[in-house]
């Protein structure tokens, strides 16, 4: 069984970075397809990025150019790099394994962790 911890978020102003890390123990993040979620109050949970286990990603249109996600399997965390933040960002977000192949990111988990808080302001 794979735990994974989430770190990195934060608050920032319109146009911010952050870079968020997801290390996992337990089990390592080359065995499963991995992908970052958020999810905002009123709002379901959406994938924003997808890594395979030989390193294709996949980026959702509405983060697409900003966000960058990356894997590190020597320490086991995965990251997910956001430029050019934007109020419409900010949410809890967490990491999970994901279906592979999918055209979309599809959680392969129902129970998720604590994961991180970004809060972009204007």
């Amino acid at each position: 069984q794979v735990i994974l911890a989430e770190s990195g978020g934060g608050s920032v102003q319109d146009g911010g970075s952050l870079t968020l890390s997801c290390t996992a123990s337990g089990d390592t993040i080359s065995s499963y397809c991995m992908g970052w979620f958020r999810q905002a109050p009123g709002k379901e949970r959406e994938g924003v990025a997808r890594i395979n286990g030989v390193g294709i990603v996949g980026h959702a249109d509405s983060v697409k150019g900003r966000f960058t996600i990356s894997r590190d399997t020597a320490k086991n965390t995965l990251y997910l790099q956001m430029n050019s933040l934007k109020p419409e960002d900010t949410g809890l977000y967490d990491c999970a394994p994901v279906k592979c192949p999918s055209a979309g990111i599809i959680s392969l988990i129902t129970d998720w962790g604590q994961g991180t808080q970004v809060t972009v302001s204007s």
